[in-house]
């Protein structure tokens, strides 16, 4: 039991430097970009790179987090990690600057899988909510942290967030070899037969998670990416503006999910407060097309973080709990189902911001609608006890 306490924080310290690494580079980009003469479409290339490697590289992660272990997948990840961050920092050429992109992506596809895998082993039906929702706010901290220290730096230097990056990451794939134990798998929940592939994703207890996964993946990488323009042109949001929106949502969330994620959860369960946080979040994304004063748009915008924060580690709760000896299959899909989010969501966002200010909304609330839709189709398999009204 001692084991499992010390463990935990470590793996939360672990991913809490890689994100911070990730969110340190954010305010230094646009200065990048006027050094090297790239355009703001070449960057969403690099951004559609990073997903697009991740999306193919998820489900071969998945599968080696069982066979491999979760500790050497998480010691590769980092390491895969800083060697992105040392390239994009020390590159002058657009290859260089893909590559980097590229084996981010495939870091991001190891890392999660075998982080989620690894506290499933570590507790119980009864503490991995908890876990879960801890494991969200330190990835949620360390993207509010860093965009602060990675401006600071960048005063010493342009490339000096991305030098900084890929040292934290290197210590942490230190820290890990030295201080992690792979642990004992736990399969004294919902023993099946292991079938990997991707056959196993129509498999009843993965489908609408997944496709749940997909949905809100969507429609946040939908609304994040247009949401700077959007405040920008409708209501003239100034820069210090929109990092208080964003910086005051990612706290929000975070306490979220670290006050209320678990007793919801043990409350309602998983199931239910998936379908309550996408009403919730389908209501509110609507509601940034109508609101018209600052104060109700910053208002309803930090509520919104809320809801789409407390969706992504219910969903992961629920599928480590069915997943039992898939969990790197499981992290694997969840992965893979993210990254089609991210790539989709931004560039039909995109497309429709040049349409209409208000239609990457409309079309956002429509997919969480459908959401909504399959979440009340969503049967519980009967070895999850959800609790009941």
């Amino acid at each position: 039991m001692k084991k499992r306490k010390f463990t935990l924080p470590l793996l939360l310290i672990n991913l809490f430097i890689a994100f911070l690494g990730i969110g340190l580079v954010i305010p230094v980009m646009p200065t990048l970009m006027n050094e090297l003469g790239i355009s703001g479409s070449v960057v969403g290339y690099m951004v559609a790179a990073f997903a697009i490697s991740q999306l193919i590289m998820s489900p071969f992660a998945g599968r080696w987090v069982d066979q491999f272990g979760r500790k050497k997948m998480i010691v590769i990840g980092l390491l895969f990690f800083s060697i992105s961050e040392l390239l994009f920092g020390l590159g002058q050429d657009l290859l260089l600057l893909f590559t980097s992109r590229i084996l981010g992506g495939v870091s991001a596809a190891f890392i999660m899988p075998a982080v989620t895998a690894f506290i499933a082993d570590i507790t119980t039906l009864e503490t991995r909510s908890k876990a879960l929702g801890y494991m969200s706010a330190a990835i949620s901290t360390g993207f509010i942290v860093g965009p602060g220290i990675g401006g600071f730096l960048a005063e010493i230097g342009t490339r000096v967030p991305f030098f900084s990056a890929a040292v934290l990451a290197f210590i942490a794939a230190v820290f890990s070899v030295l201080m992690l134990r792979e642990p004992v798998r736990n399969q004294t929940e919902l023993k099946q037969e292991y079938k990997p592939g991707f056959k196993r994703v129509f498999a009843p207890i993965y489908f609408i998670p997944f496709m749940i996964i997909m949905i809100f993946s969507f429609g946040l990488a939908s609304f994040e990416s247009i949401f700077s323009l959007f405040v920008d042109h409708k209501f003239s949001f100034t820069p210090k503006d929109i990092a208080i929106v964003i910086t005051g949502g990612a706290i929000l969330g975070a306490v979220a999910q670290v006050i209320l994620f678990d007793r919801l959860t043990k409350y309602i369960g998983e199931i239910r407060l998936i379908l309550f946080s996408l009403i919730f979040s389908a209501f509110l994304v609507f509601m940034i097309t109508v609101v018209e004063t600052y104060m109700s748009i910053l208002f309803v915008t930090i509520i919104l973080f809320v809801g789409f924060d407390l969706m992504r580690p219910a969903v992961t709760s629920y599928l480590s709990k069915v997943a039992g000896e898939e969990q790197g299959f499981a992290g694997g899909m969840n992965s893979m189902f993210t990254s089609i989010g991210n790539i989709f969501g931004p560039i039909i966002g995109g497309m429709l911001f040049d349409i209409n200010l208000d239609y990457p909304f409309y079309f956002s609330t429509i997919i969480l609608v459908i959401g909504v839709a399959l979440a009340l189709a969503w049967k519980k398999p009967a070895s999850i006890n959800e609790p009941q009204f």
